[in-house]
């Protein structure tokens, strides 16, 4: 089994070699192809027509070699724009290379398990190196709660200072400068943007870019008709406010009522478990079958996969989007 598992090393560490290998020799050889033959300056040109008023452009890696091969992997993009709706400083770099650090120190720590098989090694060292991106979706998403959480009050506050007789523009500025975070951080981009001389539809359109939701695809829609149209927007945004209120707390029922169904699924996983750690305290050689003998590994890596996709299946029929 080491033999093995030894060769099924080697070879990843092969394979991950020549694809970095490859993906350089492409990248410089594309680069001196489009130095030798101009192409360079007409793509940047054809770049700054097409540019927005503003830009702006952050590294993946601090580490120029990283940077390059990650800018051509197709996942990056989704990635960085993941952690910035987390609000985490943090570069794409430092996020990959966290996770291969987190997926070959588990990987090192399981290989001592002789009696774990090598492909449930292989699974969990993977699982083990998706935390760190879990850990940023998790942030996006209780960044999110708190701002969908915060908008209805956003648009109230809108809403008065519209009737007071102050433009959106100057309102949105209190806004900013009276808000919470998240909501202040990206109601202060907004603001920064239309002083910067973007207008102000296009500065909201790129805050409904940043935060994703229905509420704010809702309000930036009825800005941009109010400003074709006209009208009163403080009503608007009033009546936008309570239907989102009301949204609000119809996904607070009906999370109360799932609650029942998380609870039953986190049952039923952790009951196999239970049972098995009480049968090992009662008597260690009834379940030691099952770890010494080869299908018996096999069985237990089965059941683990089982509880994991069966837990997940449950948390998935319970999740109910309003």
């Amino acid at each position: 089994m080491l033999a093995l598992l030894g060769i099924v090393t080697l070879f990843l560490v092969t394979f991950v070699a020549g694809a970095v290998a490859v993906a350089l020799g492409w990248f410089f050889l594309r680069r001196r192809s489009q130095s030798q033959h101009g192409e360079a300056p007409a793509e940047a040109s054809a770049e700054l027509e097409d540019s927005p008023v503003l830009l702006k452009e952050e590294a993946l890696s601090t580490i120029s070699i990283l940077a390059r091969l990650l800018a051509t992997l197709d996942f990056v993009p989704k990635m960085k724009t993941s952690i910035a709706e987390a609000g985490l400083s943090w570069s794409v770099g430092r996020v990959t290379a966290l996770m291969l650090l987190t997926a070959a120190l588990s990987y090192a720590a399981l290989n001592k398990l002789s009696w774990l098989p090598g492909l449930v090694q292989l699974g969990a060292s993977a699982a083990a190196g998706w935390l760190p991106y879990q850990y940023v979706l998790r942030r996006r998403s209780a960044r999110f709660a708190m701002f969908e959480e915060q908008f209805p009050d956003a648009l109230d506050f809108l809403s008065r200072a519209l009737r007071a007789g102050h433009p959106l523009p100057v309102s949105l500025e209190m806004l900013a400068s009276e808000a919470a975070p998240p909501l202040a951080i990206e109601i202060r981009k907004t603001c920064d943007e239309r002083q910067l001389g973007m207008r102000t539809e296009q500065a909201l359109g790129n805050l409904l870019r940043r935060v994703p939701l229905m509420d704010v695809s809702f309000f930036v829609a009825a800005v941009q008709l109010h400003s074709r149209t006209g009208g009163r927007l403080g009503e608007v945004l009033e009546r936008l406010a309570e239907t989102m209120r009301e949204r609000f707390a119809l996904k607070g029922e009906i999370r109360s009522i799932t609650a029942h169904g998380r609870l039953t699924g986190l049952v039923l996983t952790l009951m196999p478990l239970v049972v098995a750690v009480c049968m090992t305290v009662v008597n260690t050689s009834y379940l030691g079958i099952l770890a010494g003998h080869p299908y018996g590994k096999l069985l237990i890596a089965a059941s683990v996969v089982s509880l994991t996709l069966a837990h997940l299946v449950i948390r998935r029929i319970v999740k109910i989007r309003v």
